[in-house]
């Protein structure tokens, strides 16, 4: 590793070998050379005078970039593909007269575009279907786990553990069905030339309309996909790209919501992300266990937030049939954006697998509380033992108020119990009163909701799915 120059993070220290291949030179450049055997297979399919002993050279030469040639030739032209056609050429001198017959730079580059892109959401779709399958683990095995639940963050009507984690899975259920989606929408942009016309083909074969409507299918169909699309300028809409990094930024802002929660929670000391035995948590505070992946989760899914941005407008900034200023731009945005996305999604594969739950902690803010969210109960007990409905309602507000001043202004126990019982009323003895502190009482169907949704919704995914299941992620930092 070089040490005096810049370095990305990305690479460096949260994405995976796997993306960082898909977004590599090597993985671009043989990309280019396969399309263009493709195309020259395809032309001399079509009829034109391109010999089986060209094609031959070009394919043994198809993974071995002669990276230095290239290099030096775009010195002299300043073109990418130019540099790397003469580069292939070079290697491959009986093919060199018909290497990239016909197609314009956008031919080898936005095909490549779309082929690498289609290949990190497949990545991508593997990883997100393991979190889905690891989340539903989670939650069946604390389905009926009793825990204060929160709106506004403050206490509310009891949930289970189980039940909030299928919340999280909800959402990266959502992200996967859009992904899905996006996934079956990917087409080639095919050989469109120049400004999408096909006019050179129309040159190349003698203006033959039914050979010309063969190129793009076959090209698609050599490459893997099914289709082209079916009008362009020079470039495939860039749309697409914003597209794509739509379905990123959806998982990077269901992550970040499920490590906001997690962060929270071990706050509370109620769960707890992987820590292994020898890690540091702080430089000064030796006893401490900061949620530090949960927060690399939030931190990475910021950044994909925001370039989800690039390529709207980036799209919505093209000119005509073609402008060049997208391309810096892509370069960037697209690859980062895959790669912060696999990051994230390793983070969330090792922070599921190992989340520590502690039902004491747990229990122990649930009864603190209870007593509050039981009133409604006891005032029906009450009143079967004979009390005024409507006068038993103001007693326990009151009383509930009192209460609420004894925790916060004394840091007292809630002692809401002892007061109704003290208070005649409500004709209900302490033991009575306690008897109703059955925490699984005031869940609702927190249980029957998880099992349900782990059989019925995510256990038909996961079947669907099953051949990408069995991913584990190794957490560089």
């Amino acid at each position: 590793m070089s040490t005096d120059i810049y370095q990305s993070p990305l690479s460096e220290r949260y994405a995976s070998r796997e993306m960082q291949y898909i977004f590599s030179p090597d993985k671009k450049f043989r990309t280019w050379r396969r399309l263009w055997i493709a195309l020259a297979e395809t032309e001399q399919a079509l009829g034109l005078a391109i010999t089986d002993e060209q094609i031959a050279q070009m394919k043994a030469h198809q993974d071995d970039i002669n990276y230095e040639v290239a290099k030096e030739r775009e010195k002299v032209v300043r073109h990418d593909v130019m540099s790397h056609v003469y580069a292939y050429g070079v290697q491959c001198p009986k093919a060199k007269p018909i290497i990239h017959l016909g197609a314009t730079s956008c031919y080898v580059g936005d095909n490549t575009d779309i082929i690498v892109m289609t290949e990190a959401l497949q990545l991508v779709k593997k990883k997100l279907v393991n979190v889905i399958a690891q989340l539903k683990d989670f939650a069946l095995k604390y389905k009926d786990l009793p825990t204060l639940a929160f709106t506004h963050f403050q206490p509310a009507q009891p949930t289970t553990v189980g039940k909030r984690a299928t919340l999280w899975t909800q959402e990266f259920l959502m992200d996967l069905e859009d992904l899905d989606y996006v996934l079956s929408t990917m087409k080639l942009l095919g050989s469109k030339g120049t400004t999408g016309t096909q006019a050179s083909f129309l040159e190349l074969f003698d203006g033959d309309q039914e050979k010309i409507d063969q190129i793009d299918p076959m090209i698609a169909e050599k490459m893997g996909f099914s289709s082209c699309v079916a009008v362009s300028g020079q470039t495939y809409s860039r749309k697409t790209d914003t597209r794509v990094l739509n379905v990123l930024a959806g998982i990077a802002a269901s992550a970040h919501k499920m490590s906001n929660d997690i962060r929270l929670l071990q706050h509370l000391k109620e769960v707890e992300e992987p820590f292994e035995k020898t890690q540091i948590g702080s430089s000064a505070m030796a006893y401490k266990r900061n949620p530090m992946r949960s927060e690399r989760i939030a931190s990475l899914s910021r950044y994909v937030l925001c370039d989800a941005l690039n390529p709207a407008v980036t799209s919505s900034c093209q000119w005509f049939e073609r402008t060049l200023d997208d391309s810096a731009n892509k370069r960037l945005s697209i690859p980062e954006g895959f790669l912060a996305v696999d990051g994230i999604l390793d983070l969330c594969l090792n922070v599921t697998d190992g989340l520590k739950v502690y039902p004491k902690v747990i229990e122990k803010h649930l009864m603190a509380e209870l007593p509050f969210m039981a009133t409604e109960n006891i005032m029906m007990d009450a009143v079967k033992a004979g009390g005024d409905r409507q006068e038993l309602h103001e007693k326990i507000r009151e009383l509930s108020m009192e209460a609420g001043r004894t925790v916060k202004e004394e840091g007292k126990d809630n002692n809401l119990l002892e007061l109704i019982a003290a208070d005649p009323a409500f004709n209900l003895s302490l033991e009575d009163l306690q008897k109703s502190m059955e925490p699984s009482r005031y869940i609702g169907r927190s249980k029957e909701q998880v099992e349900r949704f782990a059989r019925d919704v995510v256990q038909p995914v996961l079947d669907e799915n099953k051949e990408l299941l069995g991913v584990k992620a190794e957490i560089h930092v």
